[in-house]
């Protein structure tokens, strides 16, 4: 007869932080962090163009889960930080977005990079 296990009170059950959190795919899970020229590019995509707002949002939480690969092309920007990548909105227009082990900062969501 299999013997039955007693719950372990709160302070003893292990800790998890929000950093090391891993999805049952095995991704790890970043905060997502909007950059206030982020939140003006996106109000102006909102006003001007709705299609491309949703394209907008549809690549952001696809960045949340795989931050490297995917729509848009995505590539390191070689002249910046080692962490900071790009991803094509339009043919002139780029997502760019800083990637550190417990978050995701947005930075820019209009322009090219090398424009703004």
């Amino acid at each position: 007869m299999a013997k039955k296990k007693k719950p372990q009170p709160e302070s003893e059950k292990p800790q998890e932080s929000l950093a090391n959190t891993v999805s049952a795919k095995g991704r790890i899970k970043r905060d997502l962090v909007f950059d206030s020229q982020f939140l003006e590019d996106m109000a102006y995509w909102v006003k001007t163009d709705r299609k491309l707002a949703l394209r907008l949002l549809s690549l952001v939480e696809e960045i949340g889960r795989i931050p490297f690969d995917g729509t848009g092309k995505p590539e390191r920007l070689k002249y910046q930080d080692a962490n900071v990548w790009s991803r094509r909105l339009t043919d002139k227009d780029r997502i760019v977005y800083l990637v550190s082990e417990d978050r995701i900062e947005f930075l820019q969501g209009r322009y090219h990079y090398s424009d703004h």
